[in-house]
């Protein structure tokens, strides 16, 4: 039957939505089309950005907003714009960044607070940060600071470590208003505990503040754009049937049950979409394709929930969000009935981010029959029912039972049914319900395994009558333990129950280390401490006769999962007024300059570049292969596609044009005979639209012939004996082995950590266009000069007719730094050779598979000490995984060398690194370079040492701690030590042994929670280590107004590098920093600049503008003489009219270094940046989970030349030293495919994952004598610290294992995930559990 006869003669098939009070009607709307993408690229609103493209990094989030005409209300809500088809839009407003406020009108307070708090950094996320805060707001009155945190679960941050986001929203809970709002009030009525010694209520003069909360303007809810009066009088748009025709796909909105059912039963396959949470993700990564999408939206029977004798029924187009406001309010009615809808209730809390949970449905959960759903366990435990109706056979009904789901992803229901709504029955007095889920993070995760309990007590026995245990995780379904819930009846609850079913459990369950998603032993290990958990709930609850407790005290802390804790911070730093004048700006805590428009969308981003006439798209092909050669390569296929303007490959370029590599020339832009890894680039299509280069990519024929071995893991690469040329490097000082026998004790040992993925936000992107003979590029790139070089060796063109510009990158951490190139030069050549601008952005699966990690690496010591803990030599062995091409890995290695001692003196070493070759992409630069991973084998070396004699950790490193004019082991001297200072300031500020004690006397008093505080020192050099990179230039041009534009070689990438060199220039000029401003970096105004990296482009840069700014001030000095009371433009238009030159060149190159690596002598560092952290932890030994209850950090950082910026810094690298010591776990296929690609599989810290108490201090008194104004490098030293967390978690972990009757000695890889913290918490379970995984099969992943 033909489509059109199944939908109404009058349907609508135009779109008519509003976006930011506009009308906005779209003729032919595409049902493929996103909301994001419309936005982006039809309204040209690109303050919402692409993140992700799956809803998991929040960074597109908009508000849309709804006329509810039955209750007479808007309503609102935060929704992923990547994920939301345009086509749900009609009759609805959408609201996104650009639309509550700018910098040109007025700021939205949202807006104002996060910039003005210092939570906006690189600020790609801060547009979606802004618009879920905003939502909530629209919808609440009164918010709590539970409800940030749940309006922000969906939003991810790279770089500041969320911290000043959270003290900045915080001002929006019902205290701050209430106080900040009304004029004259009477501060001591403020609601904070501290009393009279809150902020609030000290005189706001006091400008030691990070930002004062007393200036911020009052959120006046009335204010806020109305709802568009058309959608809300017109009740057409809410009523009438959508027909939207696209070429691949129908979009239909039936108005009735009866036009769906009948256009179902035509179209059986035809995919129902309420949230798009799922088909979105499957159409954009799947390539799945489905021609008819049905939109139920209106339906009535499918949108209502009501409540019945024996439960409730919720209709299948109820959204999360509406779920669990209804069910929340049936359990303050009755709890006793509401048990099942408490345990959906909580983990509706855990179930994705807030803008997912607003669209996303219960029903929709079901079907898509996800083995690892959330929510399914809950409802196969209470046998929920379904309604079901078809054209043809009309209602039944369908137990979500053991029989429901038939296979993976595969239910009982026919194709031509609909589920209309589903009913949850109510629970008894003698019933005891609990769900339960483990994922890698608490908040916006998928689960590792999910269960739900169902048990009901007969009244006069109190024996088990029915028992269901359901899993989800443990197979390609949910299931039900039938076997052993079937056992349960009739037994008493008490200890032999409990034996019975931990048997059954592990008889019943079974997985093979093969299994999809790996972790086996854990995640058979969870099963069983799940249900433990529930055990010992239950237990506590049932009545027992004379009052007789069945359990002990300490087993308590199993019953509950880790509470969540509101987050409090503190920051202190010094601000020098000696000495100052007005205009001076350094030393200030002044807002990143691009805040406001980074919190108001009008930053401009790569890929925010306005479209041009004739712009094509590039998209790049990838190996599918991990080594193989290309026998051939056919693209004839994609270039038939109208709208293809070219194909690019290894045949389009000379050989000698074809290589590129930071140091060595080892990689090609176009792979042209071998492939080495996932990431080698085989060619590029271009065409007029991005769909249609997709398109094209997948018909391009590419044939291979693979070659062994495919080596990825570091194992692999030593066995192989797989190692590049030159390697090993060996450094070494004394007489080690002398050293080692002459030892009291030896202790030998190994830590290992896996790769770690940069998660910038902004993905790779480039914009390139040819204008006359020039070339100009725009690209995602901390070292733009580079990819000028490289573009202008690519196509013969002279680099002076090449310019590379960065206006703002979205986020690097070095991982711009050189892996740009694989994106930025196909697009160069491109444009160059079609003469038309090309555009590219890597798709987020795309940039997590080939742009490289932080290097994994593996270091062996042995270690020589005498009994009091003072070591005599040591023993290093580093392999380090560099993937297939050399990249910066050299570099990388060297610092590993010399960063292996961290803090502590050792006399007589021996370093070997090796840079193992292997098929995996290309390893790079990542925050801390190769120091993070050396200095946490000296970490585990002090305390084996401490272990092996039995002292504390806290002994061994007094001992050994560098002091005052030491000689490191690569013979430097250090000078200008603060090491001890930090040391002892830590101790006493984070009350470290009073807190220590407390530990130990918790872990006393709780099995199955433990906690651990331990300390960890920093130490890190700052230099390139190379001469020639150590130079920096500076252009500086006055206006005849007297402004002050400045330019120079480094880019700013959320660090505040432009923000700081304006305050230099303020105060080398003695300008107000608000007349100096510095647009972007351009090849063309500094040339021949090096990479923005290492930490150290403050300090070159801030030279080299003090030195341009001298020269123009001395240039001035004469008319400064003649109007000494004059004012800086007066002596600006006088030397202009005196025809003074107002422009002035600056650079520096610093000191030359004196190193020699063969005689291992001389300065390698300008100097150190040192810091000490104490971390305490909290850990469920059932589960894994951990919480970081308190990190103190003191950090010398010299002079701050902008402390809210440093102790961004402070906080933004410590949270991303946290994900690589605790979180984030990139794994791959024995092939060489990264497993881990995208925010739903790898896991960066959350909002909820901030120390509950985070304290930043900034060492007083520490000047800095070879730095700008005093100052330290900040960027890169304190990531480090977060090791701190690591090893207290490994603390936590001993006092378990004892308890246990294990031995504390264990060893664990990094990161600490939950599956590793488990697993060594040695117990009961884990011993019955381990034995019977099987291993038929090769493991499912491996770990690089």
């Amino acid at each position: 039957m033909d489509m059109n006869s199944l939908v109404p003669k009058d349907v609508q098939k135009t779109l008519l939505f509003f976006v930011n009070g506009k009308k906005v009607i779209e003729p032919n709307p595409d049902p493929e089309w996103t909301l994001l993408w419309y936005l982006r690229k039809k309204l040209l609103l690109t303050g919402t950005k692409y993140g992700c493209g799956e809803g998991g990094c929040g960074a597109c989030t908009v508000m849309v907003s709804e006329y509810l005409r039955t209750e007479d209300r808007v309503k609102h809500i935060a929704v992923n714009a990547c994920l939301t088809p345009v086509c749900a839009m009609h009759g609805l407003a959408v609201t996104t960044v650009e639309g509550i406020g700018s910098t040109q009108d007025r700021l939205h307070p949202v807006q104002e607070r996060i910039a003005k708090a210092h939570g906006s950094q690189c600020g790609f996320c801060t547009p979606g940060i802004v618009m879920s805060m905003y939502a909530l707001l629209r919808n609440k009155c009164e918010i709590k600071y539970s409800d940030i945190e749940t309006a922000l679960q969906g939003n991810l941050c790279r770089c500041t470590g969320y911290r000043p986001i959270i003290e900045g929203f915080k001002t929006f809970t019902d205290g701050w208003e209430k106080y900040y709002s009304h004029e004259g009030e009477n501060k001591t009525n403020g609601l904070c505990a501290m009393g009279k010694e809150c902020c609030r209520n000290k005189e706001d003069k006091d400008s030691s503040k990070l930002f004062n909360k007393s200036l911020f303007q009052p959120f006046d809810p009335t204010q806020e754009p109305i709802f568009p009066p058309e959608l809300k009088l017109n009740p057409r748009y809410s009523e009438e049937c959508l027909y939207f025709q696209g070429e691949n796909v129908t979009w239909i909105r039936p108005k009735t049950l009866e036009d769906l059912l009948r256009i179902k039963s035509q179209y059986p396959t035809a995919k129902l979409v309420a949230g798009n949470s799922e088909i979105g993700v499957e159409m954009k990564f799947k390539k799945k394709v489905y021609p008819i999408l049905l939109y139920p939206s209106i339906i009535t029977e499918m949108n209502l929930c009501s409540v019945s004798t024996n439960g409730v029924s919720i209709g299948a187009t109820t959204t999360l969000t509406e779920l669990a406001d209804f069910l929340e309010d049936q359990i303050v009615k009755n709890p006793i009935r509401g048990k099942v809808f408490e345990a959906i209730k909580y983990m509706l809390h855990w179930f994705a981010g807030n803008q997912v949970r607003n669209v996303a449905t219960l029903v929709g959960n079901i079907v898509t029959a996800s083995p690892i759903s959330d929510l399914n366990p809950i409802l196969m435990a209470c046998s929920a029912v379904l309604n079901v109706y078809s054209a043809n056979r009309g209602q039944r009904t369908i137990a979500i039972d053991e029989t429901f789901f038939k296979g993976y992803r595969s239910t009982t229901i026919s194709e031509d049914e609909v589920v209309v709504s589903i009913d949850i029955p109510f629970t008894e007095s003698l019933q005891y319900f609990m769900a339960y889920k483990q994922a890698r993070r608490k908040e916006d995760d998928i689960s590792i395994v999910t269960s739900a309990f169902n048990v009901k007590f007969d009244q006069s026995s109190k024996t088990i009558l029915q028992a269901k245990l359901c899993y989800g995780g443990m197979g390609p379904t949910t299931i039900c333990a039938h076997k052993t819930s079937k056992i349960l009846v009739g037994q008493q609850w008490n200890q032999s129950m409990l034996n019975i079913a931990f048997t059954s459990l592990t008889d019943e369950l079974h997985l093979d280390s093969s299994v999809p998603g790996g972790m086996a032993e854990y995640r058979k290990s969870l099963c069983l401490s799940l249900f433990f958990r529930f055990y010992l709930y239950v237990l506590e609850r049932v009545h027992v006769p004379n009052g007789i407790k069945l359990y002990n005290e300490r087993d308590l802390s199993a019953t509950t999962e880790i509470s969540a804790k509101e987050p409090t911070s503190s920051q202190y730093y010094e601000i020098k007024n000696d000495k100052r004048t007005v205009s001076d700006a350094v030393g200030l805590p002044i807002t990143h300059l691009s805040a406001l428009k980074q919190a108001t969308g009008e930053a401009l981003y790569c890929d925010d570049i306005p479209p041009v006439e004739k712009e094509l798209h590039l998209k790049l092909i990838f190996s599918s292969e991990a080594h193989a050669k290309i026998k051939s390569i056919d693209a004839s296929e994609a270039l038939k596609i109208p709208g293809v303007e070219g194909f690019f490959s290894a045949a389009d370029l000379d050989e000698e044009c074809n290589k590129m590599g930071p140091i060595i020339k080892d990689e090609e832009i176009f792979s042209s005979q071998l492939v080495t890894s996932r990431a080698c680039v085989v060619g590029a299509i271009v065409a007029t639209t991005e769909s249609i280069a997709r398109k094209a990519r997948d018909l391009v024929i590419i044939n291979y012939e693979p070659l062994q071995p495919v080596i990825v893991t570091l194992e692999d690469a030593i066995s192989q004996k797989s190692f590049f040329p030159g390697y090993p490097r060996v450094l070494r000082k004394g007489d080690v082995d002398k050293a080692l026998l002459e030892s009291s004790h030896i202790a030998e040992g190994y830590v290992r950590n896996g790769a770690q993925e940069h998660f910038y936000l902004e993905t790779m992107s480039a914009y390139a266009i040819r204008k006359e003979d020039e070339l100009e590029i725009v690209a995602t790139t901390q070292n733009p000069e580079d990819i000028a070089h490289i573009a202008s060796e690519t196509l013969k063109v002279p680099n002076h007719k090449v310019v590379a510009k960065v206006k703002r990158v979205g986020g690097g951490f070095g991982g711009k730094e050189t892996r740009a190139a694989i994106l930025a030069i196909p697009v160069a050549i491109a444009a160059y050779k079609l003469k038309k601008p090309v555009r590219a952005v890597l798709d987020r699966d795309e940039d997590m598979q080939v742009t490289g990690y932080r290097h994994p690496c593996l270091v062996k010591y042995k270690v020589g000490f005498n009994n009091e803990g003072k070591i005599n030599g040591a023993k290093f062995e580093i392999y380090s995984n560099a993937g297939n091409s050399m990249d910066i890995s050299c570099s990388m290695i060297e610092r590993a060398l010399v960063h292996v001692d961290n803090c502590y003196n050792i006399p007589n070493i021996q370093v070997v690194g090796y840079l193992c070759r292997t098929n995996m992409p290309s390893n790079t630069a990542f925050r801390g370079f190769g120091a993070p991973k050396a200095m946490l084998a000296a970490e585990t070396m002090i305390r084996h040492i401490a272990e092996t004699l039995n002292k504390s950790y806290e002994e061994i490193v007094q001992i050994n701690l560098y002091q005052e004019g030491a000689l490191t082991h690569f013979n430097q001297t250090l000078t200008y030590c603060t090491l001890s200072r930090c040391w002892n300031e830590c101790i006493e500020t984070s009350d470290y042994w009073n807190r220590k004690k407390a530990v130990d006397d918790f872990n006393r008093r709780n099995r199955w929670k433990k906690k651990g505080i331990t300390l960890v020192p920093t130490k890190y050099g700052i230099s390139f280590q190379v001469d020639v990179l150590m130079q920096a230039g500076a252009l500086l041009l006055v206006y005849k107004d007297g402004s002050v534009l400045l330019s120079i070689g480094g880019i700013e990438m959320g660090q505040g590098l432009f923000t700081k060199m304006v305050q230099v220039a303020s105060r080398a000029l003695g300008v107000d920093y608000t007349k100096i401003h510095i647009s972007e970096m351009s090849t063309d105004k500094v040339p021949n600049s090096s990479p923005t990296a290492g930490s150290i482009s403050s300090d070159l840069y801030g030279m080299a503008v003090l030195e341009a700014c001298n020269i123009l001030k001395k240039r001035l000095e004469p008319f400064k003489a003649k109007k000494p009371n004059g004012k800086w433009e007066d002596w600006v238009i006088d030397a202009y009219v005196n025809r003074v030159q107002l422009s002035a060149t600056g650079f520096y190159a610093s000191p030359k270094i004196e190193y020699n690596p063969e005689t291992n002598t001389g300065n390698l560092f300008e100097y150190f940046t040192y810091g000490v952290a104490c971390s305490e932890v909290i850990i469920d030994c059932l589960t894994g989970d951990h919480q970081v209850l308190r990190t103190d950090i003191v950090m010398d950082v010299g002079e701050s030349l902008n402390p809210a910026i440093d102790i961004g810094q402070i906080e933004g690298a410590f949270m991303q030293g946290y994900g690589f010591y605790t979180l984030e776990e990139m794994v791959f296929s024995d092939r060489g495919e990264a497993l881990s690609r995208g925010p739903g599989t790898y896991k960066i810290p959350g909002f909820s994952d901030i120390p509950k108490v985070f304290n930043v201090s900034l060492l007083k008194g520490a000047p800095n004598p070879r730095a700008v104004y005093s100052s330290k490098a900040v960027g890169e030293p304190p990531l480090f610290l977060a090791a701190s967390v690591f090893f207290a978690i490994k603390e936590a972990i001993k006092a378990a294992r004892l308890d246990g009757g294990v031995s504390a000695d264990f060893t664990m890889d990094s990161p600490a995930t939950c599956a590793r913290i488990r697993m060594a918490c040695e117990d009961h379970i884990t011993k019955q559990v381990k034995p019977t995984i099987t291993n038929k099969r090769k493991p499912w992943n491996v770990i690089a």
